[in-house]
């Protein structure tokens, strides 16, 4: 006889239907609709939209949820499925449909929007939608609640618990260390030619190359492929669906490194059990920890001296031109820290200096500090202040982030949260498999996959980041880890 259990699992899977059909809609839209597609797309998704957001609002789910939670066992599956629909279902109370299906047909034809004014370097052209959307997001805050600043509503959706007094205290704790830290190397004679990674570089050699890591490193191409895309980005709608996509640039390690970032998403939603498949527990628990994983693949495994070793012969079969590269050579050019306009590029050391600027400009815009349409300027400002350089393009400048086209505010402070979560993770592995190095400099990768996929990502979402990380690490997100381990590598890397 089906259970209370099993009647609120059916509407969530009806639910996951409506949400996984929306995903493909905008991984397509990303990857292959033409142009001339997106009037009716953004129809599309917003009639979808609508229709998931009612479906899981209605009182048929409300009433299978309120008996599931009292059928639920405490510490098992189902209760954490419970624990999970309760969070959202009382945060998508609060947003009626009409909002939902504005603010969905809105990003569609923001993104759209946010495409032409980036290639056109014209920020003004789609400066009236983007302030539409922050109209939108202070909206879902005000109706989500909040008692101590209106970013607490919009990080907490995206990061369970987090609040704008964290993300200060983060950035307060690692903005003097990081400012001293690029000071020392820009002072250092030892600076690193990275010239010779900057070509033409085949787009198809580009693309086999960086499937071939895919299959290297663990991500399962029979449940996953990558295209590209504008902006590099993982999607999915199932465990056994998982899409990831790159971009192929004159500078080569744009596609290595962003191929390493999006599969570390990628096999974090492979590693959920199928057992768990279209319910809430499949994936990551949290953006802080989803990011944790891509940056420690892109740059902890990715960007160690052992794996440039382990990697270059095989890259140099690819493209001649690095054939006789020397290791160390390459090994500090791909670690060079330069202050650099685009996020998604940065080196490890500058990358918070630029989430912060994002960070403080999406604070601006929704305290009332600061119009939209003057958001070039003081995006401008923060880099000059921040990395002592100016953007000389919008494109370059505040247009270069797909996010905000999309509606997703609140969301950048996840990314440095990532970032001082790998460290902390990387250190636990270290501790309990030894020498990684010697394990990365053989291409034997399985064994750091296995921890991640025991320690972290076969929970899935089962529990929050405040218990998950403590269960891994046996303390709370800090930042003392990413700290430490930064100054070592990249004093050691300029001789400092």
């Amino acid at each position: 006889m089906p259970t209370a259990l099993d009647a609120l699992k059916s509407r969530l899977f009806d639910v996951n239907a409506l949400n996984a059909a929306m995903a493909m809609l905008d991984w397509d839209q990303q990857t292959y609709m033409p142009k001339g597609g997106a009037s009716a797309r953004a129809e599309h998704s917003s009639l979808l939209a609508r229709m998931a957001h009612e479906a899981f609002v209605s009182e048929e789910t409300q009433r299978a949820l309120e008996e599931a939670a009292k059928e639920a066992e405490p510490g098992t599956d189902e209760a954490a499925i419970v624990r999970n629909t309760q969070r959202n279902m009382k945060l998508r109370t609060k947003f009626p449909a009409e909002l939902v299906a504005r603010k969905s047909k809105l990003s569609a034809e923001g993104h759209e929007a946010w495409v032409t004014a980036r290639a056109n370097n014209d920020f003004q052209t789609f400066a009236p939608i983007l302030a539409e959307l922050f109209e939108i997001t202070k909206e879902e805050a005000n109706l989500l609640g909040y008692e101590n600043h209106i970013y607490d509503a919009l990080i907490d959706m995206y990061e369970e618990g987090a609040t704008h007094a964290q993300c200060q205290a983060i950035f307060d704790e690692i903005r003097g260390p990081i400012v001293q830290l690029v000071k020392d190397i820009k002072e250092s004679p030892n600076q690193p030619d990275d010239s010779f990674l900057y070509g033409e570089w085949p787009n198809d050699k580009q693309r086999e190359f960086t499937e071939w890591l895919l299959k290297q490193i663990g991500f399962d191409l029979d449940r996953g492929r990558q295209d590209t895309a504008p902006h590099p980005f993982c999607t999915g709608w199932s465990v056994g669906d998982i899409r990831l996509t790159t971009r192929f640039k004159d500078y080569l390690p744009s596609a290595l490194f962003g191929t390493l970032h999006e599969a570390g998403h990628g096999m974090y939603e492979q590693g959920s059990p199928m057992a768990w498949d279209r319910t809430p527990l499949a994936g990551g628990v949290s953006l802080g920890v989803h990011e944790s994983q891509s940056r420690l693949w892109e740059n902890i495994v990715g960007r160690s001296e052992a794996f440039i070793t382990w990697m270059l012969p095989t890259l140099g079969s690819y493209f001649p031109a690095l054939a006789d590269t020397d290791p160390k050579t390459m090994y500090c050019a791909t670690n060079k820290v330069e202050p650099s306009f685009i996020r998604v590029e940065a080196d490890e050391v500058t990358y918070n200096l630029h989430v912060m600027v994002r960070f403080e400009v999406e604070c601006a815009v929704l305290e009332g500090k600061l119009a939209v349409k003057d958001m070039p300027a003081y995006w401008n400002s923060k880099y000059e202040e921040y990395l002592g350089i100016t953007p000389r393009t919008d494109s370059e400048g505040c247009l270069q982030d797909v996010h905000w086209s999309m509606g997703s505010i609140g969301y950048f402070p996840t990314y440095t949260m990532g970032n001082l979560l790998s460290y902390q993770f990387w250190n636990c592995l270290e501790k309990d498999l030894g020498d990684t190095d010697a394990l990365i400099a053989r291409g034997e990768f399985r064994p750091i996959l296995e921890w991640l996929i025991q320690k972290i990502y076969r929970h899935g979402a089962k529990y929050p980041p405040q218990e998950l990380v403590p269960m891994v690490t046996g303390k709370p997100m800090g930042a003392a880890d990413y700290l430490a381990r930064l100054s070592q590598k990249y004093r050691s890397v300029y001789g400092i």
